[in-house]
């Protein structure tokens, strides 16, 4: 996902607002028009605008002190990098059978059998869904999500050790822009599309986050940390730059 910003001087207080929800629509400098999701956040410092990755949503972002009005302006002056952005969309790749998958790099593709109690495992390098072709996409990101949370609490577990920290909680999301996180408390929160990229990605991701239980920030302290936690990271961070968006296409 990609997006803009602008800042302003934020003035005196007022009083809270309800976060709200609203459409409202742009042209584009070549004649095409498009559908803007308007929301209101407390939390937004500045007037984002977002153009996601796949499905070409836009959402423009408010915080307290702006206006419907500003906002709109600030967007149709952003009018041509919308339409370059909308331009770069990717194709969403559904979980059908025959659709090929590369866990961890290795090549799986997913085989779908009609009829049975309705499961999906692992054999060789197909994934055997049966049941009802309904299900199919659901089982399937079901056992990415599982194999996911597996592959993650294992890493985690033996890199925290390694450092004489432990995790409070796991929990295995699908965020929009991290691939994961680490709360002051320990918990850590980690994107189950990372099974889908190479090893080393996933693991790299892992060493990051296990890093943070001993520093909360990103000096060279974490940054040392991390590099005893994980082979190349510097090659891993770069893997992530590059194809990450691709990696939020599947389902």
């Amino acid at each position: 996902m990609s997006s803009t910003s602008k800042r302003s001087k934020r003035p005196s207080k007022r009083p809270k607002r309800k976060t709200r929800i609203a459409l409202d629509r742009l042209i584009l400098p070549g004649g095409g028009e498009v559908e803007i999701r308007v929301r209101r956040s407390p939390r937004a410092r500045r007037i984002l605008l977002h153009v996601g990755s796949v499905a070409g949503d836009v959402e423009l972002v408010l915080p307290r002190w702006a206006s419907r009005a500003e906002g709109m302006s600030f967007a149709k002056s952003k009018t041509r990098w919308i339409e370059r952005r909308l331009g770069q969309v990717l194709t969403p790749i559904e979980f059908s059978h025959g659709t090929p998958l590369s866990v961890l790099g290795k090549a799986l593709r997913i085989d779908f059998r009609e009829g049975g109690r309705g499961s999906t495992a692992r054999n060789g390098s197909a994934l055997i869904v049966t049941g009802n072709e309904i299900h199919l996409p659901r089982r399937v990101k079901t056992w990415l999500r599982a194999e996911a949370a597996r592959e993650i609490a294992e890493r985690v577990a033996a890199k925290a050790r390694s450092i004489g920290r432990r995790e409070r909680r796991i929990v295995i999301r699908d965020p929009r822009t991290r691939w994961g996180s680490c709360s002051p408390e320990g918990n850590l929160s980690f994107s189950w599309r990372l099974l889908l990229a190479p090893e080393r990605v996933l693991d790299y991701v892992v060493a990051h986050e296990v890093a943070h239980l001993v520093h909360l920030h990103h000096g060279k302290r974490f940054w040392q940390l991390v590099d005893r936690l994980c082979d190349d990271a510097a090659s891993a961070r770069a893997w992530l730059r590059l194809n990450g968006g691709e990696l939020h296409r599947y389902g």
